[in-house]
C-alpha cells in the first residue's frame, strides 16, 4: 500500500510538469522580430518596432509600439509602419514622427521602379503627440521623403526628397538613362503653418539627415543604387547661413551609416562598413565607430581598444557611448566615456544583444533586445546598467518558444592544418542527442562574408539552423576566414583568396568533426545563402563528398557577377582587381568552369528582383546541373530582393523545400566517386 501511494504521488508530480513540444515549421516561422527601438530623451517612453508574418495576407505586419517605462503599459501606434525611415523623437520628447508603408511611392524607391512612381499620390509625415495621445498628419504634397530630421525644436522638420522632375519626360518618355543619377532637394516645413521652404539642391541621393542647432548645419550621408564610386559616398554638411556650398567632411573608402549627433551637437558619430576601394588598396576591417568634429573637421575613432566588430551604438547621458560589440559568437554591451578612455565590458547574459537605446537625461537607463541559443528575442528596460543580468523582459512577443524543445548548441574549434589558424564554429545538436556521435551533418554557411554565425535564436529563412537540427541534422555553422568578431586580420585574410581560403577552413572543420567521431562521413550535406551560397557553389566543384547541397542566391560566374551586382567595388576588392586586370583570378574562382566535376544534387533558391546577387546567376547554375543530368530544383521567389521580406510564405517555403531536399538526398549518396577533386 505504501509503495502504491508513493508511485501514485510521483505520477501526479510528473503529470503536472509540462512537457515541452517539438519545434515545427509552423512554430519556427511564427516568430516576431524586433527591428529597432528608441528611448525618449527623458527615458519615460520607449518606441519598439516589431515585425511578424501575416499568413493570410501574404505580408509582414510592421508594428510600432509605445511603451511607458514607469507604468509598464504599452500601446499600438500603427501596424503599418514604414521602417525605411526610422521614427524619431522630437528634441523635447513630446512628439515623434513616423511614416506608413501604405505609401507605394516611398516603398518603391528602387532604381527598377523610379520610372513607375505615381507623382500624383499625396505624401505624408505622421506626428504623434505624447501629451494629447493624437496623431497629426503633415502633407508634403507629392514630395517623396527619403530622409527626415527635426530642427532645433518641435516646431519644424527638415526633409530630403528625391527630384523626379529633373528629367524631360517629353523627350525621353519611359526610356531610362543608365546609370541613374537622381538628385535631391532639402526642404524645411513649419508644422503649424505647413509652409514648405526650399533649402538646398543636392546632386546626390541622401541616405541619412541630421541637424545641428549649435553649428546651424545640416549633415547628411549619401547612398547609391550601385556602389561603384566610393568617393561620393561620404558625409557632407551644409551651413544654413550660406547654403550655396556643400562641404565634404570625410574622404575615405568605408561606407558610413547610423549617423548620430553628440549631446553637445558639435560632433557626428557614425559607423563604417568596409567595402574596399579600387583606387587605393585598403585592408578589409570590421565595422568601426568614429566621430567627426563639426567645428574643426577632426576625426576620432571610438573603442579602438576593442578588437571585435561594432554592431551598433547609442549615446550615453554623459556624452560617452554604449556599443554592441561582437567577439566570437556573442554580442555584448560595452561603454566608453571618451575616445581616449578604455572601453568597459558590462557583464550580461551569454548570448547576443542586437539592439540598444539609451536616455540622454537618465543616467544608466537603457533599453535593449536580447537573444541566445535557447531564448527568442524580447525587449528589456533597466534603470541601472549594473543590473544587466537581473533584467526582466517588458515584452512577451516570443514567449511560446519557452515551451518548445530547442536544440542544444556548443562552440566547436579546430585548426586549419595548412596554416594552423584556429577557426570557430557552432554545433546545433538534434533534440535529445546533445554530444552524441556519428550524426548526419548539414554545414550551413553564413553570408557576408563580413558577418558571423552567433549565439542567438531567430525564426526566419536565413537563421534556420535550429529548424534543421529539429529535423535530425547536426548543423555546423563555421565562422571561416573573412568573418567578423575575430580581429581585423582574420577578416582581411579572405582578400584575394575569396573562395579558396574559406573552402579550406570549412573542409578542415568537417575533417576534424569526422576524426572526432561526431559526424557520419557518409551523411554529409552543405548549404548557405548569399556568400554562403557562393561558397556552396564553389565547394561542390572541389569535392564530391556531399550527398546534397542547398544554394541560395549564390554566384557561379564571377565576371558577370561583378558586372551586374550593386556592390562591384566590394567584389573587386575581394578578388583583387577589375576583371580585365586579373581575368585569370576571376575565371579560376568561378564554379561554372569546374562543373564537369560536379556530382552533388543541388537545391537552388533566388529572389527574382535580386540585384545584390542577380538571379541570373541561379538560372545559369540550374541550367548547368540540368545539362549534366544531375538532380536539381530551382525556386524563384517573385518580387523578392536579396533579403526575403516581402512575403513570409517565400521564406517558409524555401526552408520547407530545403528540408525536403535533405530528406530526399542527404542520407544516401547518389555519387559513386566521393573523392576530393583537388
Amino acid at each position: 500500500m505504501k509503495l502504491f501511494l508513493i508511485l501514485f504521488s510521483l505520477s501526479i508530480l510528473f503529470c503536472t510538469v509540462k512537457t515541452k513540444s517539438n519545434l515545427t515549421l509552423d512554430s519556427f516561422f511564427n516568430y516576431t522580430n524586433f527591428d529597432s527601438l528608441s528611448l525618449s530623451p527623458n527615458g519615460e517612453y520607449l518606441l519598439i518596432n516589431t515585425r511578424r508574418p501575416l499568413w493570410n495576407s501574404n505580408s509582414f505586419e510592421n508594428n510600432l509600439w509605445l511603451y511607458q517605462t514607469v507604468e509598464r503599459q504599452q500601446k499600438l501606434i500603427t501596424d503599418k509602419l514604414f521602417a525605411g525611415i526610422k521614427y524619431t523623437w522630437s528634441p523635447s520628447g513630446k512628439w515623434f514622427f513616423f511614416l506608413l508603408k501604405n505609401n507605394s511611392a516611398v516603398n518603391n524607391l528602387k532604381f527598377q521602379y523610379l520610372s513607375k512612381i505615381d507623382l500624383n499620390v499625396e505624401q505624408n509625415i505622421y506626428l504623434y503627440s505624447i501629451e494629447n495621445d493624437e496623431i497629426k498628419s503633415i502633407s508634403l504634397g507629392n514630395d517623396i521623403p527619403i530622409a527626415i530630421t527635426w530642427s532645433q525644436d518641435d516646431s519644424s522638420l527638415y526633409y530630403a526628397t528625391i527630384n523626379l522632375n529633373s528629367t524631360d519626360n517629353s523627350k525621353w518618355n519611359d526610356v531610362i538613362q543608365y546609370p541613374l543619377n537622381p538628385t535631391c532637394i532639402i526642404r524645411h516645413i513649419n508644422i503649424d503653418t505647413m509652409l514648405i521652404t526650399d533649402i538646398a539642391n543636392v546632386p546626390f541621393l541622401i541616405g541619412e539627415l541630421l541637424y545641428s542647432s549649435i553649428e546651424e548645419k545640416l549633415i547628411f550621408s549619401i547612398r547609391s543604387y550601385i556602389v561603384d564610386n566610393i568617393d561620393i559616398l561620404q558625409i557632407y554638411s551644409i551651413d544654413l547661413k550660406d547654403v550655396s556650398s556643400i562641404i565634404k567632411l570625410t574622404n575615405d573608402s568605408p561606407l558610413k551609416q547610423n549617423l548620430q549627433l553628440s549631446l553637445d551637437k558639435k560632433k557626428v558619430l557614425f559607423l563604417t562598413v568596409p567595402t574596399g576601394s579600387m583606387n587605393e588598396r585598403a585592408n578589409l576591417t570590421q565595422q568601426r565607430l568614429y566621430s567627426i568634429d563639426l567645428t574643426n573637421g577632426s576625426i576620432e575613432r571610438w573603442v579602438a581598444d576593442f578588437h571585435g566588430n561594432v554592431i551598433s551604438y547609442t549615446i550615453k547621458s554623459d556624452g560617452g557611448v554604449y556599443i554592441l560589440g561582437q567577439l566570437g559568437i556573442t554580442v555584448q554591451i560595452y561603454s566608453q566615456i571618451t575616445p581616449i578612455n578604455k572601453s568597459i565590458l558590462h557583464n550580461g547574459w551569454n548570448g547576443s544583444y542586437p539592439l540598444i537605446s539609451s536616455s540622454t537625461t537618465l543616467v544608466n537607463s537603457i533599453a535593449f533586445v536580447f537573444t541566445s541559443f535557447t531564448k527568442a528575442e524580447e525587449a528589456y528596460f533597466i534603470t541601472d546598467i549594473n543590473q544587466l543580468k537581473s533584467a526582466v523582459p517588458i515584452t512577451n512577443e516570443n514567449n511560446e518558444y519557452d515551451q518548445i524543445n530547442l536544440p542544444e548548441c556548443q562552440v566547436y574549434r579546430w585548426e586549419n592544418n595548412e596554416d594552423n589558424q584556429t577557426i570557430e564554429g557552432i554545433l546545433h545538436y538534434p533534440p535529445g542527442k546533445f554530444q552524441q556521435k556519428n550524426l548526419p551533418l548539414l554545414v550551413l554557411i553564413h553570408g557576408g562574408p563580413g558577418s558571423a554565425s552567433l549565439n542567438c535564436f531567430l525564426g526566419d529563412w536565413y537563421n534556420w539552423a535550429p529548424m534543421a537540427a529539429a529535423e535530425g541534422w547536426l548543423v555546423f555553422e563555421p565562422n571561416y576566414r573573412g568573418s567578423t568578431g575575430y580581429g581585423d586580420q582574420f577578416t582581411d585574410e579572405i582578400r584575394y583568396q575569396a573562395l579558396i581560403r574559406p573552402q579550406k577552413d570549412i573542409l578542415s572543420g568537417i575533417d576534424h568533426l569526422i576524426s572526432d567521431g561526431i559526424v557520419d562521413k557518409t551523411k554529409l550535406t552543405i548549404g548557405g545563402y548569399s556568400y554562403g551560397g557562393i561558397l556552396t557553389n564553389w565547394i561542390i566543384t572541389q569535392t564530391n563528398r556531399f550527398n546534397a547541397a542547398l544554394s541560395g542566391a549564390g554566384s557561379i560566374e564571377q565576371v558577370s557577377f561583378w558586372g551586374m551586382t550593386d556592390m562591384p567595388i566590394y567584389i573587386g576588392e575581394l578578388f583583387g582587381g577589375f576583371p580585365w586586370e586579373i581575368p585569370e583570378t576571376y575565371q579560376s574562382q568561378s564554379p561554372i568552369y569546374y562543373f564537369d566535376q560536379v556530382r552533388t544534387p543541388t537545391h537552388i533558391v533566388a529572389g527574382d528582383i535580386d540585384i545584390r546577387v542577380p538571379f541570373s546567376q541561379s538560372l545559369m547554375l540550374e541550367r548547368a546541373f540540368r545539362f549534366l543530368g544531375i538532380p536539381v530544383k530551382l525556386l524563384l521567389l517573385p518580387n523578392e530582393e536579396h533579403v526575403l521580406y516581402k512575403n513570409p510564405w517565400h521564406g517558409k517555403i524555401k526552408v520547407r523545400e530545403e528540408i525536403e531536399w535533405l530528406r530526399l538526398y542527404g542520407y544516401n549518396s547518389t555519387i559513386k566517386d566521393r573523392k576530393t577533386i583537388k
